[in-house]
C-alpha cells in the first residue's frame, strides 16, 4: 500500500496541492489537517461580506470538507491541529481539538500549508473582547456576528495594509464611525509615500478619519471589552478593533522540528517546495519565495501565490517535476471608489539596494477624456538609469485603473525595457482607454527622465 500524504492546512495551498495529487494518483491515501471548521475559502472575500456586499459567506467557499471526501476522496480532518513533527520517524502528533485526543499519525510525504497569522502586538488590553485580526473565514464569521450581536458604533482600524483598508470601508458600509491609526506618513507602506497619499485622500472622502505619523501603544479596556485605542498623541475610542498590522507566517511548528528558515521566519524552500528536511514540503504563506528582480528571499501572503505553490508541491509529491520560480510582488486592492495596484520594487527599495534609478508619475484618463465614467488614473515607474529596465510601478485611480498593472508585471518578468513597453501594441477603443494608454504614456516620459 502506498504510504499516505498528509497535509497540514486546508485552504489555498493545501488543497491545491490536495487536489494535484488525487489527478495524478487516484488511489493514494491523502489526509488533510486542518483546525478550522472550513475549507477552500477565499480569506481576502471577508471584507465583503462584513460590509454587507456579499449576504451568504457559503458563497466564499470553493469547496467543503465534504466534496473534498465525497467526491475527491480526500479525508479532511477539520477542527484537527498538527502540534508537533517527528521527522526521522515521519510522524505528526495530532491533537482533536473538540475531543482533546492526541495521535501520532504517520506520513510518507508531509506539506506544511500553515498559512500566516495576523500580527498581534503584546500589549496591555490586547485580549480583551471586541478585538479582531482577520486571517480565517472563521475571523471572519466572529467579526460579522460581533456587528450584529453588539451593534457597535465606533471602531479602530490599526494599521493601514490592505486589509486594514478594505475593512474600514467595509464598517463604514455598516454605519459605524471609523477612524485609522498608521505609523506611516501614508497608508498602505507598499506604496511609495506620493501615491500612497492617494489612498489616504480616498479614504478620508467616504468619512475614515485618519491619525497617521501616530504611534499605537495599547487598548484602553473596561469590564474585559475594550473600549479605545491609545497612541502616544491621544485616545480614540472604540467598541471594537480592527488589526490590520500584516501578517507572520505560521512557522513555529516547522521552527520547533528543526526546519531552517528564512526571510520574516517564513519555511525555507527552493523551487520545487522541499524544505530543508527530506519528504517534508512546504507552500503558501508560511513559505519564502525568491524575488524576480533582486534574487532575494522574501514573503508575501498572498492566495495567487499560495495556489500556485500549492500546485508545485502537489505535482512534486506526486513525482512530477515542477519548480516555482518566483515572483514580483504584484497586488490591487480596491479601497472606496479607487483602484490600487503595485508591482516590482518601490524607491526605498532602490536606495537601499544602491540601483540607479529614474521615476515619473503622469495623470492620464482611464477611458477616452469624451467617454461616459472616464476617470482619473496616476501611473508612477521606475526604470534603471543605463539598462532602461524597467524596475517598479504602482497605479492609483478609478474604475479600470488597477488591471493595467499586469502589462508592468508582465514587463518585469520578463526583462523589458522601458522602450519595448512603448512598443508594446496595446488594444484601444474609447471605452477602455485613451488613444495613448497611461501605461504606455508614463513610458514615454520615463524615457526623458532616464
Amino acid at each position: 500500500m502506498e504510504q499516505t500524504i498528509v497535509i497540514v492546512g486546508g485552504d489555498a495551498a493545501g488543497m491545491s496541492a490536495a487536489s494535484k495529487i488525487r489527478r495524478e494518483h487516484p488511489q493514494r491515501p491523502i489526509i488533510v489537517l486542518e483546525r478550522g471548521r472550513h475549507t477552500s475559502y477565499a480569506a481576502c472575500g471577508m471584507p465583503y461580506y462584513i460590509g454587507g456586499l456579499i449576504t451568504d459567506p457559503d458563497q466564499l467557499i470553493a469547496r467543503t470538507p465534504d466534496q473534498f471526501r465525497d467526491k475527491y476522496q480526500i479525508d479532511v480532518r477539520i477542527r484537527h491541529e498538527a502540534i508537533r513533527l517527528n521527522p526521522p520517524e515521519k510522524q505528526v502528533l495530532v491533537r482533536n481539538l473538540d475531543s482533546g485526543e492526541e495521535n501520532w499519525l504517520n506520513y510518507g510525504d508531509l506539506l506544511l500549508a500553515t498559512g500566516a497569522c495576523p500580527f498581534c502586538p503584546d500589549v496591555e488590553g490586547v485580549d480583551a473582547e471586541g478585538i479582531f485580526g482577520l486571517s480565517t473565514l472563521e475571523s471572519g464569521l466572529q467579526v460579522h456576528d460581533y456587528l450584529q450581536r453588539q451593534h457597535p458604533k465606533t471602531a479602530v482600524v490599526v494599521g493601514g495594509g490592505y486589509i486594514g483598508l478594505e475593512m474600514a470601508e467595509a464598517l463604514i458600509r455598516q454605519g459605524l464611525e471609523v477612524s485609522l491609526v498608521q505609523r506611516q506618513e501614508q497608508v498602505m507602506a507598499t506604496l511609495d509615500a506620493d501615491m500612497g497619499a492617494l489612498v489616504s485622500e480616498a479614504l478620508r472622502h467616504i468619512g475614515v478619519q485618519l491619525y497617521l505619523s501616530e504611534e499605537f501603544s495599547h487598548f484602553s479596556v473596561e469590564h474585559n471589552r475594550v473600549n479605545g485605542v491609545v497612541t502616544n498623541n491621544r485616545t480614540l475610542p472604540a467598541d471594537m478593533v480592527v488589526l490590520g498590522m500584516g501578517v507572520r507566517p505560521n512557522s513555529q511548528l516547522a521552527a520547533d522540528a528543526g526546519l531552517t528558515l528564512s526571510h520574516k521566519q517564513a519555511i525555507w524552500v527552493d523551487q520545487k517546495m522541499q524544505t530543508s528536511e527530506k519528504h517534508i514540503w512546504a507552500a503558501g504563506d508560511c513559505a519564502v519565495s525568491t524575488h524576480l528582480l533582486t534574487g532575494q528571499p522574501v514573503n508575501i501572503a498572498l492566495g495567487t501565490i499560495a495556489n500556485k505553490q500549492g500546485v508545485v508541491a502537489g505535482t512534486n509529491i506526486a513525482g512530477g517535476d515542477a519548480c516555482f520560480p518566483g515572483v514580483v510582488g504584484t497586488a490591487v486592492s480596491k479601497i472606496c471608489a479607487v483602484e490600487v495596484a503595485r508591482t516590482g520594487l518601490q524607491e526605498k527599495d532602490l536606495r537601499q539596494l544602491g540601483i540607479d534609478y529614474a521615476v515619473t508619475t503622469i495623470k492620464s484618463r482611464t477611458r477616452a477624456g469624451y467617454y461616459p465614467d472616464s476617470g482619473t488614473i496616476h501611473v508612477k515607474m521606475l526604470g534603471e538609469k543605463g539598462t532602461k529596465k524597467l524596475l517598479g510601478a504602482q497605479i492609483v485611480g478609478f474604475e479600470g485603473a488597477a488591471k493595467r498593472i499586469d502589462i508592468l508585471a508582465t514587463a518585469l518578468t520578463a526583462g523589458m525595457t522601458i522602450d519595448n513597453i512603448i512598443d508594446l501594441d496595446l488594444s484601444y477603443a474609447p471605452p477602455f482607454s485613451p488613444v495613448w494608454d497611461p501605461v504606455q504614456t508614463a513610458a514615454r516620459q520615463l524615457t526623458k527622465a532616464l
